[in-house]
């Protein structure tokens, strides 16, 4: 196969409402994961496109923050309508650069969508504080004012959902945007800025600087941007949280996470076996929310494997445009990396209930191919059970009861999300109460919250104060000035204006 097919389309930046003009001195290697071939070139910036970028984007809030509310809002609603009508297009970017299937795909352009038709609320949500006669002739009010230059820097598993958790919220506020989207899926950033155009945003408001790391360190210590909105592994996040927060930006690091899944005796075992595959081989575990561990609460362990593998044995791997289930990892060197992750749990003595390495796929022999893997009896000392694998292998762990199951999800450094299948309500409360993870599912394997609600973990899967969207993401993108005003009564400065003497 020619690897270079294609591979001279260029994607570069996107500033001021049109692509940059200028001259990259590095470039990087866009593939496609479901055949290994190049399909384009991806213009890296340096620091002076760094510069430039953020001098477009601050340029334009001048003008943008002080636009009504109602234009800003027609701006979201023909937004929103073009993303709707054009999903498919983005869907199809998503999978040839991602490798998830297009369903996958298409649901995440929709969980993108929703956070839009959120922010098309923001007259309401921008609404201050009043307070008359807090003192003789005193009144205070508060007032939500924009930040500025705010930059997002989105992962490479959800190249449309994450930039779109963040970019609707900023604009619609007042701020100005910078998007630095993975180098490895630019072509969902590119279609996203030129929507926004279409949709009639003022040029320089939403603006999209592709790069490596060097990109990112250039903008954690811009003096021009203010504030980061980050996902992706927690070693980054965490660089990311120090080196912004040491340049005096506000920030929002999302990290890694080690989803639990908790099965007790009572659950319905059918329900929780098509749970577990879909939460755990779904975009072949590329998901900051996907299940990889699996706690069975003891005596439910056999026969929930039984089910969970009579279920992986009829899902098709293979090309995510061929209607297949679960498509390929996104680079060679990280389906490398899982499977050796896979060795790993052999060589600690985990038992291999499935190996995925090997198996049929439907799509070209040069694709990163890795089928789900389920592994039962790991223990917490496994490295497949302490570290973010983020690829398809699910392990199981055996507990004999809840408090067992409740301390292990506890004893995580990682606290993004989790589950319980249950029928006891009594259970499902307790734990909901007690366990110590920011996004918790009843019977509902990945808990992705509502828009209008916030996304975001605790312990070491977030860094900083604010989740993403929903009211934490108005408020992040916001500051509250609060002013007190006072005016005498003109009577008590003896002008006759009027009114009734009686008043």
């Amino acid at each position: 196969m020619d690897n270079t097919t294609n591979g001279d389309r260029r994607i570069t930046h996107w500033l001021g409402g049109k692509p940059w003009t200028g001259t990259a001195a590095r470039t990087g290697a866009v593939h496609d994961p479901a055949t290994g071939a190049v399909t384009a070139h991806v213009d890296l910036a340096d620091a002076a496109t760094v510069d430039e970028t953020v001098a477009t984007a601050a340029a334009a809030f001048a003008g943008w923050r002080r636009t009504s509310l109602p234009k800003r809002v027609a701006v979201l609603f023909e937004f929103r309508r073009l993303l709707a009508e054009r999903a498919p297009e983005v869907a199809a970017a998503i999978t040839a650069e991602h490798g998830k299937v297009l369903d996958d795909a298409a649901g995440e352009v929709q969980r993108g969508l929703e956070v839009v038709e959120f922010a098309c609320g923001i007259p309401h949500l921008l609404k201050g504080g009043h307070t008359a006669g807090a003192a003789t002739s005193v009144d205070v009010h508060a007032l939500r004012q924009p930040l500025g230059v705010t930059a997002i820097i989105s992962p490479f598993n959800f190249p449309a959902m994450v930039p779109l958790w963040f970019a609707p919220v900023a604009i619609a506020c007042g701020n100005t945007v910078v998007l630095k989207p993975s180098e490895k899926v630019p072509s969902a950033a590119m279609l996203l800025a030129e929507l926004w155009r279409e949709a009639g945003l003022p040029d320089g408001v939403f603006n999209v600087l592709h790069g490596d790391k060097a990109a990112v360190d250039a903008l954690l210590t811009h003096p021009d941007v203010a504030s980061v909105s980050f996902v992706g592994s927690t070693p980054v996040a965490r660089h990311v949280y120090a080196t912004a927060g040491a340049h005096g930006k506000r920030v929002q690091a999302l990290g890694g996470a080690k989803n639990h899944m908790v099965v007790l005796p009572d659950a319905d075992l059918d329900l929780a076996a098509d749970a577990a595959v879909n939460a755990g081989f779904g975009s072949a575990g590329e998901r900051c929310m996907a299940v990889s561990v699996l706690v069975a609460v003891e005596p439910v362990a056999d026969e929930l494997i039984a089910k969970i593998t009579e279920r992986m044995a009829s899902l098709r791997v293979g090309d995510g445009r061929r209607g297949c289930d679960m498509g390929p990892l996104v680079t060679a060197e990280h389906r490398d990396r899982v499977a050796g992750y896979v060795e790993a749990g052999v060589a600690a003595g985990a038992e291999l209930v499935v190996d995925g390495r090997g198996g049929p796929v439907d799509g070209e022999p040069g694709g990163y191919w890795l089928s789900p893997t389920l592994f039962d009896r790991v223990t917490p000392q496994m490295p497949i059970y302490t570290d973010e694998i983020f690829g398809p292998v699910l392990s199981v762990v055996r507990v004999a009861s809840y408090d067992e199951a409740l301390a292990l999800v506890n004893a995580s450094p990682y606290g993004n999300g989790t589950a319980l299948f249950t029928n006891d309500g009594g259970a499902a409360r307790r734990f909901e109460e007690e366990v110590e993870v920011g996004m918790v599912g009843i019977n509902v394997p990945i808990p992705v919250p509502v828009s209008y609600y916030s996304f975001g973990g605790w312990k070491a899967s977030l860094f900083g104060d604010s989740h993403a969207y929903g009211p934490d993401g108005v408020h992040f993108f916001t500051r509250t000035k609060t002013v007190t005003t006072r005016w005498a009564d003109p009577r008590h400065r003896g002008i006759d204006l009027g009114f009734p003497q009686n008043d």
